[in-house]
């Protein structure tokens, strides 16, 4: 899609109502399902924000970014994710913490991104943390800069986040679950699950409404 395009049906996406979480539980791990609100608020989940930022690449187009963490040890090493990361006390509130995180991250100015909406928080339950998403647009094609935190950036075209043949599901093993099945997204072997894959199904209901 035309990024002019898409920026006429930014009111689309500031006013639809949110799929909330039950778009989000199209894409959640088994695990996730077993947590409800008053379990979630019983572990006193540590606070963070996201960005899903979109922006116009070299063709014009409309793309997304997401971000591959560098390898640590830690919870989410090595996965696809947005920028964003944990609320800090100087932050006025969590959109700040996002559009913060983003600038550390992949050195996005803060004044140059528009934010579009809040959408659903998701709990993460291996690292106990409540992640506020945030949707933003920047105009112009950024020329991002890594910190030490992200491998690599991840470009996902408009077409792709509607596509439905990008649905899949992979068996993961790690520190908290073994061979255990889970769904995602694959843009073309970038595979998407866990947190950022049901904010980002969230995000694929909203984009729905756009007319191109």
């Amino acid at each position: 899609m035309n990024f002019e395009v898409f920026l006429k049906n930014i009111e689309v996406l500031k006013n639809t109502q949110l799929p909330g979480i039950k778009a989000q539980f199209k894409l959640a791990p088994k695990m996730r399902l077993e947590y409800n609100a008053k379990k979630i608020e019983a572990n006193n989940p540590k606070i963070a924000a996201v960005l899903a930022l979109f922006y116009p690449n070299q063709n014009k187009e409309v793309s997304l970014l997401l971000t591959k963490r560098a390898n640590y040890i830690g919870s989410h090493s090595g996965q696809i994710s947005f920028p964003g990361g944990k609320f800090e006390k100087s932050d006025l509130n969590l959109k700040e913490t996002a559009l913060r995180e983003t600038f550390e991250e992949v050195g996005v100015f803060q004044e140059k991104i528009d934010i579009v909406r809040e959408i659903t928080e998701v709990y993460i339950p291996p690292s106990n943390f409540s992640v506020t998403p945030f949707i933003g647009i920047v105009n112009d094609n950024p020329a991002f800069k890594l910190n030490s935190e992200v491998a690599k950036i991840i470009e996902i075209p408009f077409p792709d986040l509607l596509d439905d043949t990008m649905l899949a599901s992979i068996s993961i093993t790690n520190s908290y679950m073994k061979e255990t099945s889970v769904p995602c997204f694959n843009f073309d072997g970038s595979v998407i699950w866990g947190a950022t894959a049901m904010i980002l199904s969230e995000i694929k209901e909203l984009l729905k409404n756009i007319k191109p």
